[in-house]
């Protein structure tokens, strides 16, 4: 059910509760009723209850009662650029290179997308967590369930559900849920004595490989942010995250629920964007070549991952891609350095030469690196003494280091020697060549 089905749902169940109310003989009020204030409390009747102000049920656990809701994004619709079909049909091993192969089999029907809206964002004992949203994939299209407590003695109830409901699933997918979302639920599990449901679960933590993939080009990595510019999602209606303890406070001093249908459409379309950004950032690690990346400074991003994994020539055909889609200067001239120097860790000096030159050959903050590494060419490869000094001379022009100092005195030294070594020669022989007598 999206937001309007959501609205006109409301509309009519308040309608039939303001029929309710105004039949029968009013109430009697007292003769000195204490003016109302909102800032301290609300004296009205408690009118708009979640559970008739939204489709969903009071649900009874072994720890008490709590509402849950269900509303599912059928497989013919689609969140921005993505078809929520698409999500049906992810690889059962979508997974296993972006967790190194912590998640090598798993089919996507056994994933759990969660988020969390919290009275605050400091974590700690004091901070509750107040709606909880997990994500599901199947046939009929993306179900999302989410555990709402109506007040502070729900918890317990509302944990408990939530344990049941992970038992059918094997990976928790996140964003910064490792440093956030699963912290502070599992310490409040603790705190309600209960034992935490995420131990056996593989976590799969989206925002770094979306962070690793975007962070060049994108100014924010929040899921909002690339809500909008990967998946091209303009919400409508939306709260500002910041705004949500405040309206659940809201709702526990005035019980009108009709605040509470804006934060769980944020918290349900958070689920959604994740699900859908976890149908393209994992693809992007499992299968490079293939995926749908448009931009240089995406590839350069990826590129600089397969790196860290020792994946040397993957990460020297993406870097050549993203030069040839095109790089602005700040982007490119680091690419070029890291070529030349995965070229250089992988013994081929040789083609690491190109890139050192051209880097050495325009202004840019790699000039005197690359100056550098041409004198080490030059000197150890290629014994032209000559050469290296005039390329550590060069080089300090622009950065005056120790290093390059003592390089340019250690082959000065050389060229000298050589020099010597080459007149002692030539004394010694005569013009023919032969070798004279001392």
């Amino acid at each position: 059910m999206d937001v309007q089905e959501q609205l006109e749902l409301l509309r009519r169940n308040i309608a039939r509760i303001d029929r309710k109310f105004s039949t029968g003989a009013p109430r009697p009020q007292p003769r000195h009723e204490p003016a109302f204030d909102p800032e301290v409390v609300d004296l009205r009747p408690a009118r708009y209850q979640i559970e008739e102000a939204m489709s969903g049920e009071v649900v009874e656990t072994a720890e008490g009662k709590h509402f849950e809701t269900v509303r599912v994004y059928e497989r013919h619709r689609r969140w921005g650029s993505m078809d929520i079909s698409s999500m049906i049909e992810l690889p059962a091993d979508l997974l296993d290179s972006i967790t190194s192969g912590a998640i090598p089999n798993t089919p996507p029907e056994r994933w759990a997308f969660l988020d969390t809206e919290t009275t605050g964002l400091a974590g700690g004992t004091g901070t509750y967590a107040f709606l909880i949203g997990v994500g599901s994939i199947d046939a009929s299209g993306f179900r999302i369930r989410q555990f709402f407590m109506r007040d502070y003695g729900e918890e317990a109830s509302l944990l408990t559900g939530l344990s049941e409901y992970l038992t059918r699933f094997d990976v928790l997918i996140t964003y910064n849920g490792k440093t956030y979302d699963q912290p502070l639920l599992e310490t409040r599990y603790r705190m309600a004595r209960q034992k935490p449901p995420f131990a056996r679960m593989e976590h799969l933590d989206l925002l770094f490989g979306a962070r690793r993939l975007w962070k060049l080009r994108c100014e924010s990595c929040r899921l909002i942010d690339l809500e909008n510019q990967i998946l091209g999602v303009e919400r409508q209606g939306d709260l500002p995250g910041e705004l949500i303890p405040y309206y659940y406070f809201d709702f526990l001093r005035r019980r009108q629920a009709l605040q509470l249908v804006p934060i769980f459409h944020h918290n349900a379309m958070d689920i959604l964007s994740l699900a859908c950004l976890t149908a393209v950032v994992p693809f992007a690690f499992r299968s490079p070549e293939d995926a749908p990346l448009r931009h240089g400074a995406d590839l350069v991003g990826l590129a600089r991952w397969f790196e860290k994994g020792e994946q040397g020539e993957q990460s020297l055909k993406l870097l050549r891609r993203a030069i040839d889609l095109g790089l602005p200067d700040s982007i490119l001239f680091r690419t070029l350095w890291d070529i030349g120097r995965i070229e250089k860790k992988i013994g081929r000096e040789a083609a690491s030469l190109a890139s050192f030159t051209e880097l050495a050959a325009s202004r840019n903050p790699y000039r005197a690196a690359a100056l550098r590494e041409m004198a080490k060419y030059y000197e150890h490869r290629e014994r032209n003494y000559s050469m290296a000094l005039e390329m550590t001379r060069t080089a300090l022009g622009f950065e005056d280091t120790s290093e390059d100092r003592r390089r340019e005195q250690r082959l000065e030294d050389r060229i000298k020697r050589s020099r010597n070594g080459k007149l002692k020669t030539e004394i010694r022989t005569g013009r023919n060549g032969k070798l004279k007598p001392r």
